[in-house]
């Protein structure tokens, strides 16, 4: 892994974390008033947990781009974009839309999104599946915790 490959996947990573922070509104009144699951886990864990997990996406993201060349770096930094997009897609629509089931619907593509980024890591660089791996795994909690808000809040 390069320098410039790293700081170009994290500044990438930064973009999409900036993106969503600036619809994300848990303080808001509409989200409080949200009948939210007991096992949802408590507003300070989210911004330790997706710290972490950007992290670890920035380092795999440029570990799987310095190990490819051609057709398939290129589809890998496509996948990889389109990820990102996604990403910062759900807060917008499930903070400000304020739409749970729109926001279902758009991180189920995220997480086929990050199936894709994860078979494509793991044929290059297993380490960097490994660091997708987590991601992968919050967003499918993520997944169930929107779910389980839309199925709480039909209105």
């Amino acid at each position: 892994m390069t320098w410039p490959t790293l700081f170009k996947t994290s500044a990438a990573v930064a973009a999409a974390a900036v993106a969503g922070s600036l619809v994300t509104r848990p303080d808001s009144a509409w989200y409080r008033s949200l009948d939210k699951p007991r096992w949802q886990p408590p507003p300070a864990a989210f911004p330790i947990v997706w710290t972490t997990l950007y992290g670890l996406l920035a380092v795999a993201g440029a570990r799987v781009l310095d190990r490819t060349t051609g057709a398939s770096r290129a589809r890998f930094a496509r996948g990889f974009g389109a990820n990102l997009v996604l990403n910062a897609g759900w807060t917008a629509v499930f903070f400000g839309a304020r739409a749970p089931r729109a926001a279902l619907a758009e991180i189920t593509v995220l997480n086929a999104s990050n199936l894709v980024l994860l078979g494509q890591a793991w044929r290059v660089d297993r380490v960097a599946a490994v660091a997708i791996a987590p991601y992968a795994a919050w967003t499918a909690f993520a997944t169930a915790l929107t779910a389980a808000i839309a199925a709480r809040n039909p209105r």
